[in-house]
């Protein structure tokens, strides 16, 4: 049954990070208490692409009603209760188009936007919220320019939504790389060896930038500067031999490439529907030149490498203070907007102040890493200058 001023519907979209539960229960809560239903959309986009909008058809696959009792659960866990997908409603392939859709859509590639439109139509939606990175927000565009009441969310570990300083997930991830490469030292140290440590990051290097400016890391590689695997080794070989527990440490960003061949590494050649292929080796295939190049600047001694891919870790798990502050903010700045009757933006923090902006922000230039202002590329570390007026995370400005 709809509550008296219609229906809000939430969805998460893209990768999960910590912070997405608890920017679900903020929308919930103030939605509810406000005299909204709440509605939950189930894996993203592909929620909306498989929902029958037909009387008596179990839809419960795909969406389900939000209430205090129901999000109080969950909002303080990690990942994202209402799952999520990487569905591209606008790009959709054959082999993904829902059976009640195949007789209308037979293309290789389909745009099913009309059919999300009837199904938003269908629920009584009011106001959309989705919450993701620039993938899922720059399809919430799409929505709005159709008409669509989008208020949306920035969520990414890489924090490389354009618009705004932060986006969910990214303080946790920034945390947990910091942990766990001070976990790594001990083996690196009692084995005498350089570590090598690859890291989410795939054409922003703010996650391998920012611990290593927390003391993670001697050296970090980043997707914005092709980098010199002789000048690393070096550089390494330097720090380990003057630690007096005789190890040293290079964060390497998944995107990152080597000069001279800028081509990413990937695991996977096989894309999703955003054309993204799985990123991964760049960190082997580091660590294997790091250890055959090492002897040229170790008196002709081999340097064994700790080589580590911290994945799926640095995402996982209970989100940190931030990314259970932030959120919350987001949520209930989501929710004024909705009050106020305006739509179209993007809930935004900049410069330290949460203020939304147009949701066409999403659509502009990625927000990487400023190389010339923040990173030091002939010693590949961070500058430590300069500090005066800069963010909270020092190199993250949506300006």
């Amino acid at each position: 049954m709809s509550g008296k001023k219609g229906t809000i519907a939430i969805l998460t979209g893209g990768g999960d990070v910590p912070g997405l539960n608890p920017a679900i229960r903020a929308v919930t809560i103030r939605a509810t208490r406000e005299g909204y239903r709440v509605l939950g959309i189930r894996r993203g986009w592909r929620g909306l692409v498989d929902l029958v909008p037909e009387p008596g058809v179990d839809n419960s696959g795909c969406c389900l009603d939000l209430t205090e009792d129901v999000v109080n659960r969950v909002g303080r866990t990690g990942g994202t209760f209402l799952h999520t997908s990487r569905t591209r409603a606008s790009h959709l392939p054959k082999a993904f188009v829902p059976e009640h859709l195949t007789g209308s859509y037979q293309d290789d590639i389909n745009d099913i936007t009309p059919e999300i439109l009837k199904n938003l139509d269908f629920l009584g939606v009011e106001y959309l919220v989705p919450i993701g990175g620039d993938d899922t927000l720059s399809y919430a565009h799409r929505l709005h320019q159709e008409g669509v009441r989008v208020v949306a969310l920035p969520k990414t570990m890489d924090n490389d939504v354009p618009g705004t300083d932060y986006c969910i997930g990214f303080s946790t991830c920034v945390t947990r790389i910091i942990e766990l490469t001070h976990r790594l030292r001990t083996s690196a140290g009692s084995h005498e060896r350089i570590l090598v440590i690859e890291v989410f990051g795939r054409y922003a290097g703010f996650t391998a930038l920012l611990p290593t400016m927390g003391g993670a890391a001697d050296r970090c590689v980043i997707p914005e500067h092709p980098f010199d695997p002789e000048l690393l080794t070096e550089l390494l070989v330097h720090d380990r031999n003057r630690n007096p527990s005789r190890y040293s440490v290079v964060l390497v960003s998944e995107g990152a490439t080597l000069r001279d061949h800028t081509d990413m590494v990937f695991e996977s050649h096989e894309a999703d529907q955003f054309g993204h292929k799985k990123l991964g080796g760049i960190g082997d295939a580091v660590a294997e030149i790091i250890k055959n190049r090492s002897p040229h600047y170790n008196h002709g001694k081999v340097i064994n490498v700790v080589n580590q891919r911290l994945g799926y870790l640095v995402r996982s798990g209970d989100p940190d203070a931030l990314d259970s502050i932030v959120p919350m903010a987001f949520g209930n700045l989501a929710m004024d907007l909705i009050l106020q009757g305006r739509s179209g933006l993007l809930v935004a923090v900049r410069n330290g102040v949460y203020s939304p902006v147009p949701i066409e922000s999403v659509m502009g230039a990625k927000k990487v890493v400023d190389v010339a202002q923040y990173y030091n590329a002939d010693r590949l570390r961070p500058k430590y200058d300069a500090f005066g007026s800069r963010p909270l995370f020092i190199m993250t400005s949506g300006a």
